[in-house]
């Protein structure tokens, strides 16, 4: 049987690393593609907090009369440009149309409040649906500035003129942060929920087209019905055919996860210590733990897509029925992103699901393993009952022929 299967196995390997399409998924995308787009996005995001700091915010203010002072302070920041507006219904449009990054209302009466030791409520319009503003940030911080000289003027009034007084007066009571967590499991925590989902749609694109050329390819071509003929088991050829997909599959994912490291070890170590501190302690064993969750994946894409395939009456067909199971494979993989989305028994048994789970883990440096033998075990099973459906699937002349 194995002579059968590795002969078969390099037969059709050979076939399919000559297809552009398969060696784009297989090998160019994981390693370049993306790396190259993490990175492009890491810049995009970097020069556009750069920008976000460093603009000029143009503003319109209302009331100025109020509080004089205030609107004095924003005057004399040259970080600010006030824009004139005729009136105060115009903000909102001001805003959406970017004449301004925000408006200042300030109430009647004002003035005479800070006067009485009182307090008063100032009105900010904003756009609070850009992802890098720092609008509210900026404005709220002058504004907070000189609401402290207020109070501090207030507290001298009684005085309370040291800088402790101060704080005594205003904080009896501090709290001392202690966090438990270190660097790895805070940064694990962020990017662990994010790689699973490459490393596991990786392992989907990379047995995708082999999977389809294996089986609808070549009712197209015309080469099954030959293959049939020879005196080898049909056990013996859907094994062979199930190997060339399982290896495409497990070279990409692997590939991806290759390519992801050398991309934050080279970039941690330039842009920030404490990555390059993080990355140093994320062990050999720990990466080939992370190899090994994506092997019993491999195989269970590697069984359904040839499954898929072998049903199909064509390439074009096989992949219409493969793309749903393009995403019903995404979804499971992105729960690792949700928040208190946690690996536990029961999350254990979700396929897919767990795996990302126990990656996200493996990198914060806090898995159980025990389990990551459940996760391993279950995976393996499902593997290998789908293995047994496609090799089924693949000896019934209803499916391979089908009308």
């Amino acid at each position: 049987m194995l002579r059968n299967v590795l002969t078969i196995f390099f037969k059709e390997f050979k076939e399919i690393i000559r297809d552009r399409k398969t060696l784009i998924f297989m090998l160019v995308l994981p390693t370049v593609a993306v790396p190259l787009l993490i990175s492009l996005m890491t810049e995009f995001m970097l020069k556009a907090e750069k920008k976000a700091q460093q603009e000029t915010l143009r503003y319109a203010v209302f009331g100025e009369d109020n509080l004089p002072d205030l609107a004095d302070a924003f005057a004399a920041d040259s970080s600010f440009e006030r824009v004139i507006l005729k009136d105060r219904s115009e903000i909102n449009d001001a805003i959406a149309d970017e004449r301004i990054k925000f408006g200042l209302i300030i109430p009647e009466g004002a003035n005479d409040k800070m006067t009485e030791g009182t307090q008063c409520q100032v009105k900010l319009y904003y756009n609070n649906a850009s992802v890098v503003s720092r609008v509210k940030k900026r404005a709220s911080e002058l504004i907070q500035n000189y609401s402290e000289e207020i109070r501090n003027k207030r507290l001298a009034g009684i005085g309370v003129t040291g800088i402790l007084q101060r704080d005594e007066l205003l904080n009896p009571i501090t709290i001392e942060d202690i966090g438990t967590a270190d660097q790895r499991e805070l940064i694990g925590e962020r990017l662990g929920g994010f790689l699973p989902y490459f490393f596991i749609i990786f392992s989907f694109l990379g047995a995708l087209y082999p999977a389809i050329d294996l089986g609808a390819g070549e009712k197209e071509r015309g080469t099954l019905e030959t293959l049939l003929l020879t005196p080898v088991p049909r056990l013996h050829l859907v094994f062979g055919k199930f190997l060339v997909v399982f290896t495409t599959g497990v070279v990409s994912s692997v590939l991806s996860l290759v390519g992801m490291a050398g991309y934050l070890y080279t970039k941690g170590q330039k842009v920030q210590g404490v990555m390059g501190e993080i990355l140093s302690s994320i062990s050999a064993s720990d990466l080939a733990l992370v190899g090994s969750m994506l092997i019993p994946t491999a195989a269970i894409f590697a069984a359904l897509l040839l499954s898929i395939s072998i049903y199909a009456k064509s390439f074009k067909e096989a992949q219409s029925y493969a793309t749903p199971f393009n995403f019903l494979c995404i979804i499971p993989a992105v729960a690792a992103m949700i928040p208190g989305v946690e690996l536990n028994w029961k999350t254990a048994m979700i396929p897919i699901t767990n795996v990302s789970l126990a990656i996200k883990e493996l990198i914060k440096g806090t898995m159980d393993y025990q389990l990551l033998v459940v996760i391993l075990t279950s995976t393996t099973i499902l593997a290998a009952g789908l293995m047994i459906f496609s090799t089924k699937w693949f000896e019934r002349e209803s499916v391979l022929f089908r009308e």
